[in-house]
């Protein structure tokens, strides 16, 4: 399989990414897909990259920074089409938005139960920082996992 072509998002897209999150159990009852969407296209600080191979999208990545470091999430990769290139594809296209906007470091979290994309991070050569990451939600509800 040739690498995909990158580029961001349309609005037509929209249904055909949610879909392939869902499809990779990126998703969570807490977050709503569709809104984590429309706020990362609404400013220039973020964008969300598809990977489209024979005009099917087959990965994706949600990219964004602060000023200081770049953040990538919901990076996903079709199960059809993963271990053909899609994913390196995609993470380098994030990298290069990121390094365009002036961004010098990038982050992501893996949840530690997913040894197999820690280890797909590690062969780009990301390496595990030990960080505590405290959170809150500010309506009061509970902690989610």
């Amino acid at each position: 399989m040739p690498p995909p072509s990158i580029s961001p998002i349309t609005d037509a897209d929209v249904a055909a990414v949610i879909a392939l999150w869902q499809r990779c159990g990126l998703t969570r009852p807490w977050n709503d897909p569709s809104a984590d969407i429309a706020f990362a296209r609404r400013g220039p600080n973020s964008a969300i990259l598809a990977g489209r191979a024979d005009d099917t999208i087959v990965a994706t990545a949600m990219v964004g920074h602060d000023g200081h470091r770049g953040w990538v999430y919901y990076v996903a990769v079709d199960p059809d089409a993963q271990r053909k290139g899609a994913g390196r594809a995609i993470m380098a296209a994030a990298e290069d938005w990121l390094r365009q906007q002036g961004i010098a470091k990038v982050m992501l979290m893996v949840r530690p139960d997913n040894t197999q994309v820690q280890a797909f991070y590690e062969t780009l050569g990301y390496d595990e920082q030990e960080r505590v990451i405290y959170s809150k939600w500010l309506d009061g509800r509970e902690m989610t996992p």
